[in-house]
């Protein structure tokens, strides 16, 4: 049963994961939605397709060899744990700073909120794998990747043209502390969601 729910909750996350993209990239509401392709610089967008990636790739693995089911299970979890750090970053700086109706607004209903809820939800409470510790140090992967295309970005073309999250604004030092703050916290929310999700699987057992 829970198997089943699992599914079923990986296919809605599929498909809402990619029409938000969708809806973001052609819509027109929000000002935290940009129009077109170039959606793709943010970790927002980036993180949610991820999901949605991991979600397809989950689903196709069902008939896999155990080698590759656990691959996907572990690609699972690195993709919650992506977007649930977009989640922590609009729910403690982004929401207080812009008023959190501001960031519910068309598409970002689901990359801001309901998307990170379910994978989250699905990890903790529906997934029978017991991450490890290295599965919590990989989770941290693409934040760093993120991390250097972004600052790479901002020296190659200049943070006034790089620099859309404003992590600059204090020179590079800030910035790159900034983002090894953002890898810390990364780490602690795989650290929590596993912690929580080995607990409820014992209890279950």
């Amino acid at each position: 049963m829970r198997h089943r729910i699992r599914r079923i909750v990986n296919i809605v996350i599929a498909i809402t994961a990619f029409a938000a993209w969708i809806w973001m990239t052609f819509g027109r509401e929000g000002i935290f939605l940009k129009n077109g392709i170039g959606n793709l610089k943010f970790f927002t967008v980036l993180s949610n397709l991820m999901e949605g990636i991991a979600s397809v790739v989950w689903l196709l693995s069902g008939n896999a060899d155990a080698a590759m089911r656990d691959r996907a299970e572990r690609f699972k979890f690195i993709a919650a744990v992506s977007v649930m750090l977009t989640f922590t970053t609009i729910m403690a700086f982004l929401g207080p700073l812009y008023g959190y109706g501001m960031m519910f607004i068309g598409a970002n209903m689901f990359y801001h909120l309901l998307i990170p809820i379910a994978a989250f939800a699905e990890i903790v409470f529906l997934s029978e794998r017991e991450y490890t510790l290295r599965d919590n140090n990989i989770a941290v992967i693409p934040t760093l990747l993120y991390g250097v295309f972004y600052i790479s970005n901002c020296v190659v073309n200049g943070p006034e043209n790089g620099d859309w999250y404003w992590f600059l604004a204090w020179g590079y030092p800030v910035g790159i502390l900034i983002f090894i703050g953002i890898c810390i916290v990364t780490w602690l929310l795989a650290f929590v969601m596993r912690k929580l999700q080995k607990r409820i699987l014992m209890n279950a057992r």
